[in-house]
């Protein structure tokens, strides 16, 4: 039996709320949440952490990454990309089905959630991946125990860009599950691509990826998703969001439990515009690209105003040498998951959202968009998937403190006001002021089934 825990005297942010209280983890468990006027009586032994002055979330859900295996596991692994994950206060993730092998057979997928079983150290979900032949497969897909099935309606690894009409119409008509979206329409970026090597020959500079990779090719891609979405009443989720056009796709007046069609914002669209390229180049190269003020700041509007439903990173490393190169050659994606919470906490600091909006974006949307069961909120019953942070205790990201496999942050040289200082993954103190719980692993995350 596990020695009762009490959590004291911590700043909690909850359902819209702030306030100082207690938090008693019994085993994998939240067992009582306390008041701070409330007397706390505990029979049983029971270690306690003070935590005055320190703020207490749920654990971040991040429902996109990439953490590489099987396949690419030179970039990174479950085990690398998941510790890092738990010192940045995310207790559960979401992996993508671009590995090698793609995960796009239940067989295939199945062997994945064994890897994780195996590996990580925070809760996992990896999602089924869409092809334009697949379809058989993605029927058999339980629901209760997937998150959803993540189609690529823009450029992936092999045959895993879906453009295929009659395929499209039939996942969305056919399939009662989460679909989940990377919206970019590729015959505009091919001649986009086209254009500029004609202006500009083979080695087109950084600066013109969200000219290639456009507003236009964004916003075409996504409002054919919430068509078909709408036309069928399916269920669809748009991943990583990255222009002000595409805001007027989604509704910012239906409750999140009522909606069929929702969106998704990724940490380096609210922080970095096309202005930052002339400093990071590469580095902040990703897909769909970080495009202009505007868009960024519509974006941040959009979070605000409950359009965008949750905030996610896209975690997705590569190798420094794979990022380098002209606009085309270099590598898109890039490792976020260790900062995405200092970053946000950052961005409350500068005015930009509410702490009470930063866990619910990255802690109870992504819980109930996804209709995770027993996590994503501080209530008796639920699964003590925990983070403190000390919003006082600044650093600087370096190479020394950097977690990721591949050995870099675009955050580098950033100084950050607040730092994660424990993170409880069911129960269990698994990052601890820089020492990580060897011992611990996740759990396999488990769905309410409902259409």
């Amino acid at each position: 039996m596990s020695m009762l825990q009490l959590i004291k005297n911590a700043t909690i942010v909850n359902e819209g709320r702030t306030f100082i209280g207690s938090v008693l983890i019994d085993g994998e468990y939240i067992k009582t949440v306390f008041e701070a006027d409330d007397v706390i009586e505990i029979a049983k032994p029971f270690i306690e952490i003070e935590a005055t002055g320190l703020i207490l979330l749920p654990g971040i859900i991040d429902d996109q990454v990439h953490f590489r295996e099987p396949g690419l596991t030179h970039k990174g692994d479950l085990y690398t990309e998941s510790k890092a994950a738990v010192a940045g206060g995310i207790t559960s993730f979401m992996d993508m089905p671009n590995t090698r092998p793609q995960a796009t057979t239940i067989e295939l997928l199945e062997q994945k959630y064994e890897l994780g079983a195996e590996k990580s150290l925070a809760n996992y979900s990896f999602l089924m991946g869409v092809t334009n032949d697949n379809i058989d497969e993605l029927k058999k897909v339980d629901g209760s125990k997937v998150a959803g099935v993540k189609m690529f309606m823009g450029a992936s690894t092999g045959n895993m860009l879906v453009d295929n009409k009659e395929t499209l119409n039939r996942v969305f008509s056919e399939i009662p599950l989460l679909i989940v979206t990377h919206c970019e329409d590729e015959p505009t970026i091919h001649q986009n691509i086209q254009y500029y090597k004609e202006l500009l020959g083979e080695d087109i500079p950084i600066q013109y990826h969200p000219l290639i990779r456009s507003a236009e090719a964004c916003y075409k891609s996504s409002a054919y998703a919430v068509e078909l979405a709408t036309k069928y009443n399916s269920r669809l989720h748009v991943f990583h969001l990255s222009t002000a056009k595409e805001m007027s796709l989604f509704s910012s007046n239906i409750p999140l439990k009522d909606k069929r069609i929702t969106a998704e914002v990724c940490i380096h669209h609210l922080w970095f515009s096309d202005k930052d390229y002339a400093r990071y180049g590469n580095r902040i190269k990703w897909n769909p690209a970080i495009k202009t003020e505007s868009d960024r700041l519509a974006l941040i509007d959009a979070v605000n105003s409950n359009k965008i439903d949750v905030i996610a990173t896209d975690h997705a490393p590569h190798l420094l040498s794979e990022k380098e190169g002209s606009c085309l050659k270099a590598a898109s994606g890039g490792p976020l998951v260790q900062h995405s919470l200092v970053a946000m906490l950052q961005m409350v600091d500068n005015g930009l959202f509410s702490l009470e909006k930063l866990v619910e974006k990255m802690c109870h949307a992504p819980a109930e968009l996804f209709r995770i069961k027993n996590r994503g909120f501080i209530r008796p019953n639920y699964f003590a998937d925990l983070v403190l942070v000390d919003p006082n205790r600044s650093w600087v990201v370096n190479k020394e403190n950097i977690l990721y496999k591949c050995g870099w942050s675009p955050f580098e040289g950033t100084k950050f006001n607040a730092s994660v200082l424990q993170t409880w993954v069911n129960g269990k103190l698994v990052y601890d002021n820089g020492q990580f719980d060897e011992s611990v692993r996740g759990k396999r995350l488990v769905f309410e089934q409902s259409i």
